[in-house]
């Protein structure tokens, strides 16, 4: 593990700190949210947390849950998150975010916007002083709407590229829909953005998670850094 690696971790085991007994846990995607699903399951064999279930945002994330026995569970059963562990793309000063670079952005908007509290973990190339300025936005559209929906976002004077895998084979997301790679640029204003895409139908979710993080774990080459509104 490198020491870069060593700072995530430590991040992710800080976000679990919050975690108490008998709480329903939104599970995010992504390679430093993966230190924290591996950390709940070391907690959970050796019995420093009890009565967790958790919701995953992704197959993927299902699929580690599974491995190191975390319980799951669903919304019939549980609508109300007490706390979700996620990553992000991009946080500005505002604890706004751009997230969708795994691909699971609808699912983990469901989940933030069900969740009492949101923790998000990321090193520190992901702070800036405003979205847009490091990452494109990703898009997820219905496979029927995606050009129409490319050309409107050209409109709108993104640079579009529709996701591909790296056997060039066109990505698709967990609810089978495409993800368009709109890079706007550093975006002014996020709320205005968000509303103009909220009107599009083929338009499924963006990646804009504005006004939903409650606290940002923040690993930096000085060791970790706490963000909050």
């Amino acid at each position: 593990m490198t020491a870069w690696d060593e700072l995530k971790k430590a991040a992710a085991l800080q976000a679990l700190e919050l975690l108490e007994p008998g709480m329903v846990v939104g599970l995010g995607t992504g390679s430093t949210v993966r230190f924290a699903l591996e950390g709940l399951g070391e907690k959970l064999r050796i019995g420093a947390l009890n009565n967790i279930t958790g919701i995953p945002s992704s197959i993927q994330t299902e699929e580690i849950a599974h491995r190191l026995n975390i319980p799951l569970t669903d919304f019939t059963q549980h609508p109300q998150i007490d706390v979700t562990i996620d990553g992000a793309d991009e946080v500005d000063n505002q604890l706004n975010l751009i997230k969708g670079g795994g691909g699971a952005l609808l699912r983990e908007k469901v989940l933030a916007q069900a969740s009492r509290k949101n923790i998000i973990i990321v090193d520190e190339s992901k702070v800036t002083g405003i979205l847009g300025s490091k990452w494109a936005l990703p898009i997820e559209v219905i496979p029927f709407a995606a050009e129409i929906e490319k050309r409107f976002l050209q409109t709108q004077g993104a640079t579009v590229q529709l996701r591909k895998t790296n056997s060039g084979d066109i990505f698709r997301t967990d609810q089978n829909n495409y993800i368009l790679d709109a890079n706007f640029g550093k975006i002014n204003d996020p709320y205005k953005l968000a509303a103009d895409l909220n009107q599009r139908a083929g338009i499924v979710e963006h990646g804009l998670f504005l006004n939903l993080a409650s606290k940002v774990i923040v690993a930096e080459s000085t060791g970790i850094r706490i963000l909050e509104n």
